[in-house]
């Protein structure tokens, strides 16, 4: 069950905000603006399905991540390759049914993957594993971004703590860029009262040039990433 957590003192606080900026407080009649222009949604517009493919291809060639493209008949063997090419010998999957919908457990079960579990044990192999391994939900063509949600059966570290990273991209999950997938979250939002305690956004291997202007690879995260798209439609 995911926790809620409970806001309090809210309304003093805004009143006490107003009175320090010398406005009113206004609890009516609150409404969005609407822009005359919004150019996020010009990006590949129109653009087909089989585009984005190419311009998330293009894009990830940029962050250094290897793209494999297959089938959900094929999606094993891919996923059999990409495994011994890394060569680890500890990998760590989330809990998502899509494993089993693209015949992909056994072979998972065949490398001993461990599946997540919200328990620190799992938290433990995350952090000893060479490989974790998550399906995509929502995937930005422009940016070659994956973005995941959290839940009890998807938890941070699979995709944070193991030393390479896989993510399998159902095609259908490609949208042209983060405009789309704020979208789709606040859609979700709006109709179920409920939305993922973390949404991760990942374009590549972790990376960073802030210290002493140094690039190094795998500071916060995985050193190599490796994309799986797979026809699902």
């Amino acid at each position: 069950m995911r926790q809620t957590g409970e806001v309090t003192n809210r309304d003093s606080f805004l009143r006490h905000l107003s009175n320090k900026l010398g406005r009113n407080e206004k609890k009516k009649n609150v409404t969005l603006p609407r822009w005359e222009e919004n150019p996020q949604y010009d990006v590949l517009e129109g653009a087909s399905q089989n585009e984005l493919v190419e311009v998330f291809k293009q894009a990830a060639e940029k962050v250094d991540v290897n793209v494999f493209e297959t089938t959900i008949k094929d999606s094993g063997k891919t996923l059999r390759k990409v495994l011994q090419d890394y060569g680890e010998s500890v990998s760590i999957r989330t809990d998502d049914e899509r494993f089993e919908r693209c015949g992909l457990t056994p072979i998972l079960e065949e490398y001993g993957t461990h599946v997540w579990k919200p328990n620190e044990e799992s938290i433990k192999i995350a952090e000893q594993s060479g490989v974790g391994i998550t399906f995509s939900d929502y995937t930005l063509a422009e940016s070659a971004t994956v973005a995941l949600t959290t839940s009890r059966g998807k938890g941070r570290s699979v995709s944070l703590l193991p030393k390479t990273y896989i993510a399998l991209i159902p095609k259908s999950t490609i949208v042209p860029r983060l405009t789309q997938v704020t979208d789709f979250i606040h859609t979700e939002y709006q109709e179920t009262n409920d939305i993922s305690s973390c949404i991760k956004f990942i374009s590549g291997p972790s990376n960073s040039a802030d210290i002493e202007l140094s690039f190094v690879v795998g500071v916060h995260g995985p050193i190599k990433v490796t994309y799986i798209v797979i026809e699902d439609y």
